[in-house]
């Protein structure tokens, strides 16, 4: 697989797999972005322009993604809708990308064969309780709960409906909330580094006692560079690196790491329809293909990621001020 294709690769987790592949393999890698806000061409600076290449454009122009499957030996699809809120604003452009995209993208594995690699979520689970021993596995039955979990639920049943109706050599992975460098300032932790940097108090939805499960964006790249390697045609993989932090104890956490006293923050209104816990059994993925995190203690990878946001000032503060005035808005 020496020529890659990756949608989304100038987004937050498909920039960082573009650079964990550029620095771990020798394939060549073609990014196919459409720079919605979220995606940021600055976030693939400095790679070596002999096995990178970029092109922007939309995964539902079936032209372009045509021409660019059959220049590829496997693809790579993370371009999606992602943000929560903005899918309760406005669902629609997250049914054209993760739905409609993802079809575009499966007829052109179909027609050229090539092997396709799936970028989906724990959210597509719902939520577990609280005090809920269990942990989502590979079995757990789908039950989204917002826009954006729903259109990737729906996009990893046409993943499946394409392996087995027409053999796509297809595999997918379901992973846990991602952390690291290159993440848009709309997200949870990045916005909290950048709210103290910026001398702004934190903003917690709620109590703060809704439990996510945090894995460096690094860790992520490695284990779907080893499912691309060694995974099992039509089957699912979960990734998850045994983080699970309720918010309002990471937040606390980013406060500390930073120097500020640790209660710095406000409470703002809980968000609509607000999973309260994910967690990921990750035991097929590394008992199968033998992969491990590297990122196991959270707060080593937290401050690496702090350190990133305050070196890396130029890169996020063009998105600042509109995302902030964009939540004051809603009072958050």
């Amino acid at each position: 697989m020496a020529r890659l294709l990756v949608t989304g690769g100038a987004g937050f987790i498909g920039s960082n797999f573009v650079h964990h592949v550029i620095a771990h393999t020798d394939h060549h890698v073609t990014v196919l972005d459409k720079l919605t806000y979220a995606g940021n061409r600055a976030s693939l600076d400095g790679l070596p322009e002999d096995r990178f290449a970029f092109v922007q454009g939309d995964i539902a122009d079936a032209t372009l993604v045509d021409g660019l499957f059959a220049d590829a030996d496997a693809v790579v699809h993370y371009a999606a809708e992602s943000h929560n809120d903005n899918s309760l604003d406005n669902p629609r452009p997250f049914l054209d990308t993760n739905i409609i995209g993802t079809y575009t993208l499966l007829e052109a594995a179909r027609k050229h064969g090539r092997r396709f690699h799936h970028i989906s979520t724990d959210e597509v689970y719902g939520d577990l309780e609280l005090d809920d021993p269990q942990r989502f596995t590979e079995s757990t039955p789908y039950n989204p709960s917002s826009p954006y979990s729903s259109t990737k639920a729906g996009s990893d049943l046409l993943v499946r409906a394409w392996v087995r109706s027409f053999g796509v050599q297809a595999t997918i992975s379901n992973c846990s909330n991602n952390y690291g460098p290159y993440q848009h300032v709309e997200k949870f932790i990045p916005r909290q580094i950048t709210n103290v940097i910026r001398g702004i108090r934190p903003k917690l939805y709620g109590a703060g006692e809704n439990v996510r499960d945090w894995i460096h964006a690094d860790d992520h790249s490695s284990a779907v560079l080893t499912i691309l390697d060694k995974g099992e045609i039509g089957e699912t993989y979960l990734i998850g690196a045994d983080g699970e932090k309720n918010n309002k104890d990471v937040v606390e956490l980013i406060l500390q790491a930073m120097g500020q006293p640790k209660d710095a923050y406000d409470h703002v209104t809980d968000r609509a329809g607000h999973d309260l816990r994910y967690a990921i059994d990750s035991t097929k993925l590394r008992a199968e293909l033998g992969w491990q995190p590297t990122y196991q203690d959270f707060e080593a990878g937290l401050a690496a990621t702090i350190d990133w946001y305050r070196e890396n000032e130029s890169w996020w503060a063009p998105a600042k001020d509109a995302t902030e005035a964009f939540y004051a808005s809603k009072g958050q």
